[in-house]
């Protein structure tokens, strides 16, 4: 492959490993901070009792530690589906993107795009719950994009699917 394309998928590859390494180092710093929030909980308590006076530390920390750990588990789904996008690009970089694996592949990154979804939804409920414990929390509904993207993959790998199946038979008639 030559030419714009060839540049754009250079680009791709570079721009999806950056994106997988800021992710990783997000999950260490995750996993730094769920220990550190126990070995420092009276400073976090005193800290949140004191600045704003309001805030309720004993509602705070531990819906901090579950978000931390749903944070986690979001940065293991994102890494999932793009350790599969990265994948697939490669199929495309050899010339070959209509395999069946790709399709396994989008079916994957589509859960994953829903699993992202739900986390969202999630860290809303969160956002409710350490407002209600005095903080403020910015948090608003991102819309219908991202669940459309999640419907859009399935449907994608469902096409995926049925391409590969149909080249697939194609090959054997010929």
């Amino acid at each position: 492959m030559v030419g714009p394309q060839a540049s754009a998928l250079k680009a791709s590859r570079i721009l999806l490993g950056i994106l997988r390494a800021f992710n990783l180092v997000t999950g260490v710093m995750l996993i730094v901070a769920i220990p550190a929030s126990f070995l420092f909980e009276p400073q976090f308590f005193e800290f949140f009792s004191k600045r704003p006076p309001r805030i309720d530390p004993t509602w705070l920390v531990p819906v901090l530690r579950i978000w931390m750990v749903l944070a986690l588990l979001m940065v293991a789904a994102l890494h999932v589906a793009l350790a599969r996008l990265l994948a697939m690009v490669e199929t495309v970089r050899a010339g070959d993107p209509f395999v069946p694996d790709n399709a396994v592949r989008l079916n994957t990154i589509a859960w994953c795009a829903l699993a992202m979804q739900l986390f969202h939804l999630a860290f809303g409920v969160m956002a409710a719950t350490v407002n209600a414990a005095g903080s403020n929390v910015d948090w608003k509904f991102s819309g219908f994009t991202g669940w459309l993207a999640v419907v859009l993959l399935f449907v994608l790998a469902r096409v995926f699917e049925e391409g590969t199946r149909m080249r697939e038979d194609l090959q054997r008639m010929i």
